[in-house]
């Protein structure tokens, strides 16, 4: 192992090396290899077909990887270990569509997915603790949901579902989160606040953000990661990806 391998095995919260996804023969990954740093956010963009849902489905165990390292916090072999497991660990996951208790309220959710909750029946009958009322309000603050907490969640319009699904996320105290397309079917002034929900939590969360919407991307302020053919093709601000010929020729340019 060389001295700059072990730096960034030491440094980062998740470290991905030469991972491979093979389907058939087809390469979804294709000796993929970057890292995230503790409380950092990054962006992650491509063209459809890129590897960035593979990348989500091999780092939180739903697609085992052909070949190549995953590792969490230095240590841990993500490769080993399935999706119960790797949620535990504290990395969580928000896909597209928002999946909420829709018949029940938004506080209600997020009492449900409170950290240290067993089950649902717990969830829902046991006596909160002062420090879980805090922390449920302070939850409630960070998803700008605090005049909706008494609603029924299927009221929500599609922007308030995607916050509250990642309060729920929060509400689990992860250490790394990924957000699948978080802006889509945002209006604008949702898809702006979005943005300036996300800025607000990264620093105590390493955030990965897989999006289309450039103009949300560069909202962000954040290092992207541009995926293509399974592979990084390039990595920067938005500015420097913006710029690069290469980027231009297989994403960007269509």
């Amino acid at each position: 192992m060389t001295t700059s391998t072990r730096d960034k095995l030491s440094t980062s919260i998740l470290y991905v090396n030469a991972v491979t996804v093979s389907f058939d023969g087809f390469k979804a990954l294709n000796d993929l290899s970057f890292t995230i740093d503790p409380g950092e956010m990054r962006a992650v963009i491509g063209p459809n077909g890129a590897g960035k849902t593979t990348m989500m489905d091999v780092v939180t165990g739903k697609t085992r990887p052909t070949s190549g390292d995953i590792l969490f916090n230095g240590r841990v072999d993500l490769t080993r270990l399935d999706e119960a497991s790797i949620a535990r660990l504290g990395i969580g996951r928000k896909f597209q569509r928002p999946t909420v208790f829709e018949n029940h309220t938004v506080l209600d959710n997020l009492e449900l997915a409170l950290a240290g909750s067993r089950t649902v029946k717990h969830s829902l009958f046991a006596r909160l603790s002062g420090e879980a009322r805090d922390r449920l309000d302070e939850l409630l603050t960070i998803i700008a949901l605090t005049d909706r907490r008494h609603q029924r969640a299927g009221a929500l319009s599609h922007g308030e579902k995607q916050w509250l699904e990642i309060g729920m996320l929060l509400a689990q105290d992860p250490d790394l989160l990924f957000l699948d397309e978080p802006a889509a079917g945002m209006t604008d002034a949702e898809t702006e606040q979005t943005a300036e929900l996300l800025k607000g939590i990264a620093g105590r969360h390493s955030i990965v953000v897989v999006e289309h919407d450039m103009a949300f991307v560069r909202s962000l302020g954040v290092r992207v990661t541009v995926l293509h053919e399974g592979a990084v093709l390039a990595e920067g601000s938005m500015d420097a990806v913006q710029q690069n010929p290469r980027v231009i020729d297989v994403y960007l340019g269509r």
